[in-house]
């Protein structure tokens, strides 16, 4: 996996964690189940902000942009499979992966952003 792709994957897992906590649904739903309210929220914000500073700004806007309709932007291709909307890939992609490295792969059908471990 490239670095921008890790950088990604990084910065959505800190969206994510910034949507639950900024949902008042989601804090009060694991308040009830013992979970303590997370704090230091200006610190995931911060580290959001370096990790947004070190991807490619084009790149960056697909994701954003992304961002506001999938809650999973980027995800693993398990086996030819979008992990994302669960379609095969095409065979195409395979022969492209099996050639010259691609630094980012999107799904054809949902279009989000693929990586492969």
């Amino acid at each position: 996996m490239t670095d921008s792709l890790e950088a990604l994957v990084e910065l959505q897992d800190i969206d994510v964690l910034l949507r639950e906590v900024k949902d008042p649904e989601m804090s009060s739903q694991e308040e009830r189940l013992g979970f303590q309210p997370l704090e230091n929220v200006e610190t995931l914000e911060r580290t959001r902000r370096r990790l947004a500073a070190q991807i490619d700004g084009k790149l960056l806007q697909v994701y954003e942009r992304m961002s506001r309709r999938f809650a999973r932007v980027v995800v693993p291709v398990e086996g030819m499979t979008c992990a994302g909307c669960r379609m095969s890939l095409p065979t195409s992609a395979l022969r492209a992966r099996n050639g010259a490295p691609l630094d980012i792969e999107n799904c054809e059908n949902c279009g989000r952003i693929l990586y492969r471990s």
